[in-house]
């Protein structure tokens, strides 16, 4: 038996019988994915599901969770299976709609105001007292920007992950119609 060479390799490729097409080799799924995701959201395609019709309504509210961090692989779960639901209830000829939502009050946004303005400006906030000391508006405000902030990074997120999602109908604790 001799030694593989160019001379006396096999072309592999030759010997199989696959179909010609037109498609690429490789499917560039990161940089064609954010197309598709603006494509859905250009004409409307959450929309169109949800358009006025004499089907049962069937809502899924989301949450909520707490709005204090960043999105992690336990949340990813909650999203997805919660797709799963949402769309299987629409397939199943309901008008399903995903009601998204977030808590914004108590310990966990507070604790993760504290943390930040204790990185920040060196304020340790864990008690009461200290915490009217800085100024229970001011804190109040930092916690509502923590809130804003994560809620939007959670929406891209929820996004780019597929989700068919009203986010503009959704809710946050904090908005004065929640309250």
């Amino acid at each position: 038996m001799c030694a593989d060479t160019p001379e006396n390799t096999l072309d592999y490729k030759s010997t199989l019988n696959l179909p010609k097409t037109d498609f690429p080799m490789r499917a560039g799924l990161p940089k064609r994915e954010p197309a598709w995701l603006e494509r859905w959201e250009k004409i409307g395609v959450y929309d169109r599901l949800r358009s006025p019709n004499d089907r049962t309504v069937f809502t899924l509210h989301d949450g909520p969770p707490y709005a204090n961090g960043h999105l992690h692989i336990g949340h990813a779960l909650n999203k997805i299976l919660k797709d799963v639901v949402t769309r299987a209830m629409q397939m199943a000829g309901y008008d399903s709609n995903y009601v998204p939502g977030w808590d914004c009050h108590g310990l966990p946004v507070e604790n993760e105001a504290a943390k930040d303005l204790q990185k920040m400006e060196g304020l340790d906030l864990s008690g009461k007292y200290e915490i009217e000391e800085y100024g229970v508006a001011k804190f109040n405000e930092y916690c509502r920007s923590i809130v804003l902030k994560y809620t939007k990074e959670w929406e891209h997120v929820v996004k780019r992950m597929g989700r068919w999602v009203d986010f503009e109908n959704g809710y946050r604790t904090m908005d004065a119609d929640f309250m």
